[in-house]
């Protein structure tokens, strides 16, 4: 576990972090596109235009969403993206991604609970979809983020939600 003397801090994404962002993305799928057996051109090409359609998508969806480095040690390690728009009943977790060494060790951890205690002094819940395999599902519901009925039955994510307890 990360102790209280080695904490992420954030920064703006810049163009300059495109090559971070792109291999961060494709870690978060290596392990899915192992196990179809491209070659690596095959694989490399299927990840770029994914990753491309995926950051179209989200800042259509999410315009002015803040993207964030998270930075580990001063490394980047992740990266953060919340849409917080302040006429917005509640905000939203886009994405938080950690490289493969960052997982599991307690920094998605300490990103989720600094997120949940902004969201609670500005007295907003946090949204977020998640893939019903995906591990981090399990922290979420650590953290109290509840299930939702999702908008869109069928698809393969799952909607969460949390909001501050009542004082």
């Amino acid at each position: 576990m990360l102790t209280s003397t080695v904490l992420a801090t954030l920064r703006s994404v810049t163009p300059e972090d495109s090559a971070f962002l792109f291999a961060l993305y494709a870690s978060t799928r290596a392990e899915e596109l192992a196990a179809w057996g491209w070659a690596p051109a095959q694989s490399d090409a299927f990840l770029r235009l994914q990753w491309l359609a995926q950051q179209r998508d989200w800042s259509l969806r999410f315009p002015g969403a803040e993207h964030h480095v998270v930075l580990h040690d001063g490394r980047p390690a992740g990266r953060l993206l919340v849409a917080r728009a302040e006429d917005a009943e509640a905000w939203r977790l886009v994405d938080v991604s950690l490289l493969p060494e960052h997982r599991g060790v307690g920094l998605g951890t300490h990103l989720l609970k600094s997120l949940q205690a902004e969201a609670a002094r500005a007295g907003r819940p946090l949204h977020l979809s998640v893939r019903a395999d995906n591990p981090a599902r399990r922290l979420y519901a650590r953290l109290g983020f509840q299930e939702q009925p999702n908008p869109e039955p069928g698809a393969p994510s799952v909607a969460m939600q949390w909001s501050a307890p009542s004082r």
